[in-house]
């Protein structure tokens, strides 16, 4: 039992995909090698530019999900001492309907140009990927994390310009979201055992 669980810890995966504004900014070497660095083992690697569809099965649509957007961009605009008017900035009477316009913007970034995929492997890749990655919104993200050294952006500027934050990275959230982001992303052949 015991050497199950060292096995399963140990082979442990998560998806990584480096966004648009990564590629186009020649980052994807620099962002490959910290987690290299961190000791993960690239299994599976490969650049496409993605369908809207596949964008669109990629972010969930649950309720929760979609005014979670909502609320964090209310909330980075309060933490900025800025005044949102939902129905004057942005066409919309509540924070589900603006997480239904940030999905959209979120969907039409990643699918502007190419992505690379990127599966990793090792012990706690999950949670190793996402404190390399840094807090999602850049402007919030630690210096010395992929986020903190290389944007600056924020959810308040990218909803105020009618677009999805750039964050040059994707990392899955949990084991569950891994284990969907990676059959999505990836065919069985294409991974290494």
């Amino acid at each position: 039992m015991k050497e199950n669980l060292i096995k399963k810890i140990k082979k442990e995966r998560t998806l990584v995909l480096i966004k648009p504004d990564g590629v186009e900014r020649k980052l994807v070497g620099e962002i490959i090698s910290r987690f290299e660095r961190a000791g993960l083992r690239i299994v599976g690697l490969g650049i496409v530019k993605p369908s809207r569809k596949l964008i669109d099965k990629h972010y969930p649509k649950t309720r929760e999900w979609i005014e979670n957007l909502g609320n964090n961009t209310l909330k980075t605009a309060e933490e900025l001492k800025i005044k949102v008017d939902l129905k004057k900035d942005y066409g919309v009477s509540n924070v589900y309907e603006l997480g239904l316009k940030v999905r959209e913007w979120l969907i039409n970034y990643v699918s502007s140009g190419p992505v690379v995929k990127i599966a990793l492997e090792g012990p706690h890749a999950i949670q190793i990927v996402r404190k390399l990655a840094g807090k999602t919104v850049p402007l919030f993200a630690e210096p010395g994390t992929i986020r903190g050294d290389f944007s600056t952006d924020s959810a308040i500027l990218a909803n105020l310009e009618l677009r999805g934050v750039y964050n040059l990275i994707h990392a899955s959230g949990n084991e569950k979201e891994a284990e969907y982001e990676l059959k999505l992303w990836f065919r069985k052949d294409e991974l290494i055992d």
